[in-house]
């Protein structure tokens, strides 16, 4: 029986043995209680013909756990001086792909496509590297890939930011964006006592359950993100203030405040209280405003 990667003592020994150091350009904290571990796969609902994508998989510690109940696991890890440690620790399961490649510049959709079963239960897996969570979670979720649900381990800041609502002040443009291609909830939160080396922040564990569509119907959908993020811009100001801004070349701020009232939405009101039923419609009437202004 393999010792398990995840122990403090194993983690050392494997380090040692390939002489790792940790890069701190790639925010390479890895996790050392198997117990976490185990229970972030649990999070995902995984069978034994489910598959799983892993983003920056270290040495395989989660790698393992997915291993050990998945049909099949596809991990793409970005620092090559990784890629012979992985040979090693994965050698017990065949059942396991490692990538050499940035996840954001992967055509992930081909690599699905091509190691997968058609139609086969996926899910993404993964302790991402806090200095790109953003970027790769928006790029999973706007390429709209046959994902069941996503799981991830990230900065427990931004995990509220992404699964807050409305009137808190997480809630921004961030939790509009995911919320408007998935169900986001904070699962639990992890301690930075368990990783080596150990972040200065906690962190939590975050499902997104993919959306079978949108929850808003949008006439276009790079409009609103844009008129989302512009509303939220300067926090403290009014959503007429910022939106008087931004529309700045097609209309006056009188004539944004007369677009907002007839909508019945008070002008003075600032983003964070909107729900994203009402930011839809604002979307949808000020496209309509913008379209017939050219």
């Amino acid at each position: 029986m393999n010792k398990e990667i995840a122990t403090p003592k194993r983690t050392k020994e494997i380090l040692a043995q390939h002489g790792f150091s940790f890069k701190k350009s790639l925010g390479q904290n890895f996790l050392i209680d198997p117990n976490v571990l185990a229970k972030i796969v649990r999070t995902a609902n995984l069978s034994e013909e489910s598959g799983v994508i892993e983003i920056g998989p270290g040495i395989g510690a989660l790698t393992e756990q997915s291993a050990k109940v998945a049909e099949r696991v596809l991990a793409f890890e970005i620092d090559r001086r990784l890629i012979p440690i992985l040979e090693d620790t994965m050698s017990p399961y065949p059942h396991v792909k490692v990538i050499h490649q940035d996840i954001l510049k992967a055509d992930v959709e081909t690599e699905i496509a091509e190691f997968f079963k058609e139609g086969q239960d996926i899910a993404v897996v993964a302790n991402l590297p806090y200095y790109v969570t953003t970027p790769i979670l928006m790029k999973l979720l706007e390429n709209r890939l046959p994902v069941r649900v996503m799981v991830v381990m990230l900065q427990k800041e931004v995990a509220e930011r992404i699964a807050a609502g409305p009137g808190s002040k997480a809630y921004g443009s961030l939790s509009i964006a995911a919320q408007y291609y998935a169900e986001a909830e904070t699962v639990f939160t992890v301690p930075k006592t368990v990783f080596v080396p150990q972040p200065n922040v906690d962190s939590a564990i975050l499902r997104l359950t993919r959306r079978s569509e949108p929850p808003v119907q949008v006439k276009d959908e790079l409009f609103f993100f844009k008129v989302v993020q512009a509303s939220f811009v300067q926090r403290r100001k009014t959503l007429l203030n910022n939106l008087a801004t931004y529309f700045q070349e097609f209309k006056g701020k009188s004539d944004v405040a007369e677009i907002l009232t007839k909508m019945d939405i008070d002008p003075k009101r600032r983003a964070e209280s909107l729900s994203m039923e009402e930011f839809a419609q604002i979307c949808n009437v000020f496209h309509d405003v913008v379209n017939t202004s050219k």
